[in-house]
């Protein structure tokens, strides 16, 4: 059973959600203690490839305060840790469409490793999220409906 620490609300809102892929990150053992107690935030952090690997950016973990000397920069760029052959097939994705690589969740798997749900999304317009909206108020309208019938 994975736990999940965090996860990225924001991206669900801002753009619609092709595909996800998990992968692991490079982290630093102050790193690893202070995602442990839940100290990291993905509201602003993309991804994007960069040489031969996918690069994480944005993603801020608070220094673990035990580490004193041994802490790194917060918001330093973190390398994503995937197969050459899944690299490629994003790459491929994300120059030919215009999409965007956005981190969704972290967690720790079975293992105990730290893993980053990826999402493969399209920005959404304005009109689409107002769209999103809409719908989601006739929802809750219906279910308002349905739960006064059902009492009577």
């Amino acid at each position: 059973m994975s736990k999940i620490i965090a996860s990225n609300h924001k991206a669900y809102r801002d753009y619609e959600i092709i595909e996800t892929i998990e992968c692991g990150i490079e982290l630093k053992g102050s790193e690893v203690k202070s995602i442990r107690q839940g100290n990291i935030n993905l509201s602003d952090s993309f991804a994007h490839p960069e040489g031969s690997g996918i690069i994480l950016y944005n993603t801020h973990i608070s220094p673990y305060l035990e580490a004193s000397y041994l802490n790194v920069e917060p918001t330093r760029p973190r390398k994503l840790l995937l197969h050459k052959k899944q690299i490629e097939r994003l790459v491929a994705k994300l120059t030919q469409r215009g999409l965007t690589l956005v981190p969704l969740k972290v967690y720790f798997n079975d293992r105990g490793f730290v893993k980053i749900e990826l999402g493969l999304g399209k920005g959404k317009r304005l009109y689409d999220k107002r769209e999103d909206i809409k719908r989601r108020e006739l929802d809750l309208g219906m279910r308002r409906i349905l739960k006064v019938r059902r009492g009577k």
